[in-house]
């Protein structure tokens, strides 16, 4: 069931609204996106970003490759140039996070390195993000790692630098995947976990994940599927993972890799509205006045007819700039958020890219390529549509396809042209 989206106040179709300074809540990717698109916009108010890590905003995807390979040292992922960020006139507050936010009052609530801080905001952009599930009993047990942010990655990478290990990753999603290929560049043994009968097949299909099985085994990997994890076993450190039908498997490192929570908790009872992530109209608006985008932000996509959470960087980027306009102009002025989701995954020699909204069930065509030499681009269809295309080292025909997706060609069409 879609939930009831909130409804805006009215604003004079035409004007600009006049804000004296918008508050960014998360400081990472989609936040940063939205403080130099309002900086575009000629938005000369105050700006504050507010990040609960300690870093200045960095790029996520090369956390689990090239950072975690040893190839890249944390210097390389910044966002933007010192000069450049500079030039935005920030009010940056590092290791600082929301506590709280009442939509009546307009007071958010900070904690940082100085405490607690309460203050009432003019516009409000909520981009916090997600965080990683974990396993329970798994709290403090050295060697189980997460990867979401830089401090993970250099724990994980600190554990790999040791020497020798036997690691098991937990899920075989894009994160578990993307670890496992590093992993196995280094020339550590590797052990997957999936509960599904293939990787990716809830969403691709299990002729495409079975694909995925196939590259990562050819790799070396010990994919075990159709599987759970009963327990990861050990005191201060974890010494082994029992799965479900009672193999144990040893383990110097675990790498936990089961998806991801919206951070929105610090909102209940906010009056915004939460329901896996924070709901707002098709325009990215929660609230009159607050806006959200990225990871955290749900919201109708009515290219797909969805009401969608997007966990992508590229997803992250444009939400980030819709969003911060968004607090720049009235309703009426208003455009709807209609992207294509488009995403890539390096695993070894292979780069994979998925562009559009696919499901398991979806009609699926191989259109040039095959899956035996695994380079191909594989085409979903639903009711008559185009709705996502999946390459594999084809990124001129993702990219080509997905301009289709966006022009609303129909799967036939797709099928039968020629690029």
């Amino acid at each position: 069931m879609r939930p009831t989206l909130p409804e805006a106040g009215h604003i004079y179709r035409g004007l600009i609204l006049s804000r004296d300074s918008i508050h960014i809540v998360g400081a990472s990717l989609a936040g940063l996106r939205a403080a130099e698109a309002l900086r575009r916009e000629g938005f000369s108010g105050t700006i504050a970003l507010i990040g609960d890590e300690p870093h200045h905003p960095y790029d996520r995807p090369p956390l689990s490759k090239q950072l975690l390979a040893g190839a890249w040292e944390p210097d390389r992922i910044g966002l933007t140039k010192p000069e450049k960020f500079d030039e935005l006139d920030l009010d940056l507050r590092l290791s600082t996070r929301g506590t709280g936010f009442d939509l009546d009052s307009r007071v958010l609530t900070t904690s940082g390195p100085d405490g607690e801080h309460r203050e009432k905001v003019d516009g409000l952009l909520i981009a916090t993000g997600a965080r990683c599930r974990t396993l329970p009993g798994t709290e403090g047990m050295a060697g189980v790692h997460v990867l979401r942010g830089l401090d993970d990655a250099l724990a994980l990478r600190a554990d790999f630098d040791l020497g020798p290990k036997r690691v098991v990753v937990v899920g075989a999603g894009f994160i578990g995947a993307e670890v496992a290929a590093t992993a196995r560049g280094r020339e550590i043994p590797v052990t997957m976990i999936e509960a599904l009968p293939t990787p990716l097949g809830r969403i691709l299909g299990e002729q495409i994940g079975s694909v995925v099985a196939d590259v990562h085994r050819e790799h070396g990997v010990d994919l075990r599927t159709g599987v759970g994890v009963e327990s990861i076993n050990g005191g201060d450190a974890v010494g082994s993972v029992t799965l479900s039908d009672g193999t144990v498997i040893d383990a110097d490192v675990v790498v936990i890799g089961i998806g991801v929570i919206p951070n929105s908790e610090w909102l209940e009872g906010s009056g915004l509205q939460i329901d896996n992530g924070i709901v707002c109209d098709a325009s990215c608006l929660a609230a009159p006045g607050v806006t959200a985008a990225g990871d955290v932000a749900r919201w109708p996509n009515y290219r797909f007819d969805e009401v969608m959470r997007v966990e992508h960087w590229d997803n992250a980027i444009e939400q980030g700039v819709h969003a911060a306009k968004r607090l720049l102009v009235g309703d009426d002025d208003a455009e709807p958020f209609m992207p294509v989701p488009w995403f890539w995954s390096d695993q070894y020699d292979r780069k994979v890219q998925l562009a559009g909204r696919v499901r398991a069930d979806d009609d699926l065509e191989i259109v040039t390529g095959s899956l035996e030499e695994r380079r191909f681009a594989a085409l979903y269809g639903r009711a008559g549509k185009l709705v996502g295309v999946l390459g594999f080292n084809r990124p001129r025909h993702v990219m080509q396809y997905k301009t289709m997706i966006q022009d609303g060609v129909s799967f036939a069409d797709a099928v039968a042209a020629e690029i």
